[in-house]
């Protein structure tokens, strides 16, 4: 069922010795990473979180209080998307092929601070477009970077359980940072949030420098097994020939269609008539969001290796149409902020099951980078025309008409993972026909 990138090789003597330790989450992967390293990944995921939160969400209401309108925000947002998209590819190949994973982060994260200054001190139509490149640019070198420190650190056996680690501090940031950003647009100004953004820099970068490059083992960071120094001969088009992998890119590709512009579409909407309380809203939707992400997503990835991938996936899809629907139901803003439940649930268990699930089918194939770039690609295609073809029908016919659009695409998702997708986890195949055997 993984097709035929899924190539099942013998496990080495460093993976059979992090596999004996298993049970006990992270101190499984002492025997080849240190505390300070696996902690200094912690901080990483957490302070990253700090640094780009400032850039997403809330740059649509910075906008729109800068007097933009919603089609013109939708083309701003839509510039970061395709400059994102251009570089996501390369980012993972890079993150493949480059030894110094950390110089490459540390590298995006100056990059970013340096677009957020721009954004805070030229709101005009030009320097944002400019900004809005070079984080896009910067930022497409986090997940995959970030991703193959993790797999190099605890090894493939271990990393179901790391990536939800990482996803529960990537969360925990977000929160922090949205409470921060949401005192400091209501009391002190919007633009404060970008300052906020450069600030953080330091001790995302202090969090990078105690990660151990000699303990990231090269090989497996781009999903080889320990000790195979075979050069990769699997070219990404031959990669996309999988047919798993093909139908698991078109899923994702429509679920951020349809969820990428809900939220700022969202922030939008609570602006209108609201003014500086508008970033406290904002500040409470994604407050609501990561608070659930952080308590899901370990829970994701301990269950995305007892369940298998599809089932949790199922659940992620299910819940965007839904929540699609009932942005349209009520103008209540608490009401509003409590459907971000919804959006929590589906973003945890995503953003952990959907690395896994791309792990699964490049084992073996030294792309595993590569190939999460070129999925990362495709996402954000669908997500930057989420931002555009929305915020057009928005301008054009209103909010309900936008979010139930949205939500129908949500929809056909959720039904093409379901018919089409299989299961991409080897033992959890094999488990469930054993038991239909019986």
């Amino acid at each position: 069922m993984n097709g035929p990138l899924a190539v099942t090789a013998a496990p080495s003597s460093n993976n059979a010795g992090r596999s004996n330790q298993a049970g006990a989450g992270e101190k499984v992967g002492q025997s080849s990473a240190s505390k300070r390293s696996l902690r200094g990944l912690d901080w990483l995921n957490f302070f990253l979180a700090d640094v780009q939160s400032g850039v997403g969400p809330f740059l649509a209401i910075y906008l729109a209080a800068s007097g933009w309108n919603e089609q013109t925000i939708g083309i701003a947002l839509t510039g970061g998307g395709i400059a994102g998209i251009i570089a996501q590819t390369p980012a993972g190949a890079l993150a493949d092929r480059v030894r110094s994973k950390r110089a490459l982060i540390a590298c995006g994260v100056i990059a970013l601070a340096v677009g957020a200054l721009m954004i805070a001190a030229h709101p005009s139509f030009w320097p944002v477009m400019a900004a809005q490149t070079l984080i896009g640019v910067s930022s497409s070198v986090f997940g995959p970077t970030v991703v193959a420190i993790a797999l190099g650190l605890v090894g493939r056996e271990l990393f179901d359980r790391r990536q939800g680690r990482n996803q529960t501090f990537n969360s925990a940031g977000n929160v922090v940072a949205a409470v921060s950003m949401g005192l400091i647009g209501y009391f002190l100004s919007n633009r404060g949030i970008f300052l906020f953004v450069v600030a953080f820099t330091i001790p995302t970068l202090w969090a990078l420098a105690t990660i151990r490059a000699d303990q990231i083992d090269y090989d497996v960071a781009r999903g080889l097994d320990t000790g195979d120094h075979r050069a990769a001969s699997s070219s990404i088009a031959h990669l996309l020939k999988d047919r798993p992998l093909l139908i698991f890119m078109i899923c994702a590709v429509l679920f951020h269609f349809a969820n990428a512009a809900m939220l700022p579409l969202l922030g939008e909407m609570l602006s209108k008539g609201h003014g500086r309380a508008s970033m406290m809203f904002m500040s409470a939707c994604v407050i609501t969001t990561q608070i659930v992400v952080t308590l899901l997503a370990s829970w994701s990835g301990i269950k995305a290796r007892q369940w298998g991938r599809k089932p949790l996936l199922l659940i992620a899809f299910g819940v965007l149409p839904v929540r699609g629907v009932l942005y349209t139901l009520t103008d209540s803003a608490p009401s509003l902020v409590a459907i971000q439940i919804l959006d929590g649930i589906g973003a945890a268990i995503f953003g952990v099951v959907s690395v896994l699930v791309i792990a699964d089918l490049t084992k073996g194939s030294g792309r595993f980078n590569l190939t999460l770039g070129a999925v990362t690609t495709a996402v954000g295609i669908g997500a930057a025309l989420s931002q555009s073809v929305a915020g057009g029908i928005v301008h054009r016919f209103g909010y309900h008409a936008g979010f139930l659009f949205l939500a129908g695409v949500a929809a056909v998702a959720l039904g093409l993972l379901w018919i089409a997708m299989p299961e991409t986890q080897q033992n959890c195949s094999v488990t469930r026909s054993e038991l239909r055997s019986k």
